[in-house]
């Protein structure tokens, strides 16, 4: 009797299912991006010092991106943390300009995280407790940070200058900048969080299925919580990288970080319907986001460009989702 031999999938059914994963796609259209830019700029791009400029602005997104992406995982959004960073950073170098012989940089640093977690469990209070919904509560936070920044700084940039602070964001160890390190840091210890924590578990729980968690026993209002102070706390850690880099604050120094945040999440596979995504591909999201800049820098496209392109590549991306879960329910 003949027996027929199990079909196994070829080349093209495993590249299929290989591009079925969205970082895998997002991996070989920044692979992609890079042949041509080294092709189009030769002479500029693929230089060490560009690729660790790209990697260093990527650092930032992907910092934002991992606070962002805990508040969507759990069914929210944070559009404050453009004002956080510009609020913090504002708040310390006022006080530190406004203090004899400056405030110990240590007091600084604790004043701009202190700053980005009182934003953010106020987002989470608005939202988890009296029960606003996410866009409106931390919009209205978002005024109120840029206020409190335009305040503190008569509307321009307040120099800070040197301290050991400035290592976070303008300091290099060999040729890596300490904020590429810092990110691939933060990202692996909140990827470990998420996967190997209860509280880190809670939080997708909240996203997939917000009633069903708390029937469960979770108590769905501190992990939300949780979520946005998160959100806040790595917004003023963006902060102090720029505050390290550039040497000043400027209250529009955060502006329109909140939509890279959010595509740096999109684009790295997390779900903006909530309960899914991979703390990992916020690198991938950030990384692609840098290097779409930079390619607009590289071939001299106008800077308004890149609000059209960023729109786009949001839409694109919410959109894959949308039809993998439309796939999936059928």
């Amino acid at each position: 009797m003949n027996v027929k031999a199990k079909n196994k999938p070829g080349g093209a059914g495993k590249l299929k299912e290989l591009l079925a994963h969205q970082e895998m796609v997002v991996v070989l259209v920044i692979i992609l991006l890079a042949i041509y830019l080294s092709i189009v700029r030769p002479d500029s791009f693929p230089t060490t010092i560009n690729i660790f400029n790209v990697l260093r602005q990527a650092s930032h997104y992907a910092v934002l991106a991992v606070g962002m992406g805990f508040v969507i995982i759990t069914g929210g959004v944070d559009l404050s943390v453009g004002a956080v960073i510009a609020c913090s950073i504002c708040v310390a170098t006022y006080a530190n300009l406004n203090t004899e012989n400056g405030v110990n940089p240590f007091l600084v640093l604790l004043i701009i995280l202190a700053v980005g977690l009182v934003f953010g469990l106020l987002n989470g209070v608005l939202v988890a407790k009296i029960g606003l919904p996410p866009f409106i509560a931390t919009m209205g936070v978002l005024k109120i940070g840029n206020g409190i920044a335009l305040l503190v700084s008569n509307g321009s940039p307040i120099k800070y200058g040197e301290s050991w602070i400035s290592v976070f964001g303008g300091s290099y160890i060999g040729s890596i900048p300490v904020s590429v390190i810092f990110m691939i840091v933060v990202v692996v210890l909140a990827w470990m969080f998420a996967k190997y924590t209860v509280l880190g578990r809670n939080i997708y729980a909240v996203g997939c299925n917000e009633r069903a968690a708390k029937l469960s026993g979770i108590n769905t209002e501190n992990v939300t919580i949780f979520a946005y102070a998160v959100s806040g706390l790595m917004s003023a850690f963006v902060g102090l990288l720029m505050l390290g880099q550039l040497k000043q604050a400027g209250p529009s120094y955060g502006d329109g970080y909140e939509l890279d945040a959010i595509a740096a999440c999109v684009i790295g596979g997390i779900s903006m319907t909530g309960g899914e995504g991979n703390i990992f591909g916020v690198i991938l999201g950030a990384t692609l986001m840098s290097l779409l800049k930079n390619l607009f820098v590289q071939v001299a496209v106008p800077g308004y460009w890149q609000t059209v392109v960023l729109g786009i590549v949001i839409i694109f991306s919410v959109a894959i989702d949308c039809f993998r879960k439309k796939r999936e329910a059928r």
